[in-house]
């Protein structure tokens, strides 16, 4: 049976548990599993179910507290114990806090006592800090929104479950069809989902997921230096939409300001600027690496040909980490069809298509 612990949230851009599996099958090195983007944390989560030790980072707080949350977990009776605390506290809680510009947001997202228990959440857990309290904001952030009319288990109005539409076309859908917010008690929910993912016994090991970009990977995780012998992962990929576009109200949840997003630096789409984030990327996790390391790279992009995207990968890696880089194989394509558009356009064919590699490392 699958783990219930990998779906803990809806997440786009991610590769399958499966793949993970097959790779590290494949892998006659036993050292660490490092992934430095590790998004919703499959990769670092796999290879602890097969009981390898596994780290990585991400700069997306969304996805830290996420991969956070299923590879260090709290005991399930803590967890239980730590929402009836936060229940009892949300009771007397009283939030001074303005909506500002999305005040009409809000009102049509969520019923006002939902969004009352949401923002006690908000300002109470101490999810980047205590593993009990970014269990329970990984829960959150699963249940934040979705499909409501469907499940009673998402916080929202109708919404798509892996990604936050615009504010301005939320509104304006929700209005044109008559969509009222439901009334959802947000404690029962975590409850209940509690007990529904510790369904599933917890690996014996456990991860580390630093929120950090991977650039700065090896000044985060300086007791690794030269114990990675497997790198498994898949970087952003080129021309693709910035993750703070798409996860701002997961965002929000995690403390970050709505109103006024960060914007990315322009590595999706610039390919001057993509390649070379690739090759700090690789710098700044080399330090970590062991003296024989096998990498395997999912990478994509708009109509990006799998000779260029291997040459930008070989090409990083050897600028970056100094070392022989030899490919294992010609390299698997296939077009990716369920993308974020795609969500919205139905069964239009997307344009991105995903490569994968592996790499040798001397």
């Amino acid at each position: 049976m699958r783990h219930r612990f990998h779906s803990i949230c809806p997440y786009f851009a991610t590769f399958p548990e499966a793949f993970v599996e097959k790779h590290l099958a494949a892998s006659s090195l036993n050292g660490v599993v490092f992934d430095p983007f590790c998004g919703r944390g499959t990769a670092v989560f796999e290879s602890l179910i097969q009981g390898r030790r596994g780290a990585g980072c991400d700069i997306n707080p969304v996805a830290a507290c996420i991969a956070g949350a299923k590879c260090d977990p709290p005991a399930l009776p803590d967890l239980l114990e730590r929402l009836s605390l936060l229940e009892k506290e949300s009771i007397h809680y009283h939030s001074n806090a303005s909506a500002g510009n999305l005040s009409e947001f809000f009102s049509l997202c969520f019923a006002p006592e939902t969004y009352a228990q949401i923002l006690f959440l908000r300002d109470s857990l101490n999810w980047q800090t205590d593993r009990t309290d970014r269990f329970v904001a990984a829960l959150s952030l699963g249940a934040l929104h979705g499909e409501s009319h469907r499940s009673p288990n998402y916080f929202s109005n109708r919404m798509p479950r892996t990604i936050s539409t615009n504010p301005a076309y939320s509104v304006r859908w929700w209005r044109e069809n008559d969509y009222t917010a439901p009334v959802r008690d947000v404690f029962s929910i975590l409850r209940n989902m509690s007990h529904y993912r510790f369904a599933s016994e917890p690996p014996a090991f456990r991860g580390e997921i630093a929120l950090t970009d991977a650039r700065k990977a090896a000044e985060r995780f300086p007791h690794l230096l030269g114990q990675i012998t497997d790198v498994i992962t898949s970087p952003p990929y080129l021309n693709t939409t910035s993750y703070r576009e798409d996860q701002w109200l997961r965002l929000w949840f995690l403390g970050e300001d709505a109103e006024n997003p960060i914007r990315d630096d322009g590595r999706h789409h610039s390919v001057k600027k993509y390649r070379a984030f690739l090759e700090e990327s690789w710098a700044g996790v080399t330090p970590l690496l062991a003296d024989e390391v096998r990498i395997v790279v999912r990478i994509g992009g708009r109509k990006l040909p799998k000779e260029e995207a291997c040459e930008f990968l070989d090409s990083a890696l050897k600028r970056a980490t100094r070392r022989s880089v030899q490919i294992q194989d010609e390299g698997e394509s296939s077009l990716v069809r369920n993308t974020q558009a795609n969500s919205f356009l139905g069964s239009k064919p997307s344009p991105t298509v995903e490569h994968d590699f592996c790499f040798l490392l001397h």
